[in-house]
């Protein structure tokens, strides 16, 4: 009998039971089983296939299913009301200074907006960075 067709024949049952499962583990183990199929298609000795197809399980087990998880577990950091505008770039529209705030537009929202730091003056048309957001007050700095 052909060793490589049990081999495929194992990694199709092991790929549809982790569709059951959905861990990640059984895809890892499917994985390892074509390892021992690639072998089988190029020696006849059984222990070979078996070793290759355990480390290659193993290996994907350990290196590849632990960041897949975090990938699949964490997606992007969703950022939500005034928290969402931190980071962006917006025009100052007039003099901006911790006396006398002026105004900038915010993802197309106008926003009163006041210098992070209250030493500085910023001129109108200066590309400013949003750092925090405080009430309805947008503290920025000027952008590098």
């Amino acid at each position: 009998m052909d060793d490589w067709l049990v081999w495929l024949g194992a990694a199709v049952v092991l790929a549809l039971l982790e569709l059951l499962s959905l861990d990640l583990v059984l895809l890892m183990l499917a994985v390892g089983a074509l390892g021992g199929m690639v072998v089988a298609l190029t020696s006849s000795n059984l222990v070979i296939e078996v070793v290759v197809a355990l480390v290659v399980a193993t290996g994907m087990l350990a290196l590849v299913r632990p960041e897949l998880v975090r990938r699949l577990h964490h997606g992007p950091e969703l950022r939500i009301g005034p928290d969402r505008l931190l980071g962006l770039r917006a025009s100052a529209e007039e003099i901006i200074s911790s006396e006398h705030p002026g105004q900038v537009i915010i993802g197309g929202e106008q926003w009163t907006a006041k210098p992070y730091d209250e030493q500085l003056v910023i001129e109108p048309g200066t590309t400013v960075e949003v750092l925090q957001i405080r009430g309805a007050t947008a503290y920025v700095h000027p952008a590098d």
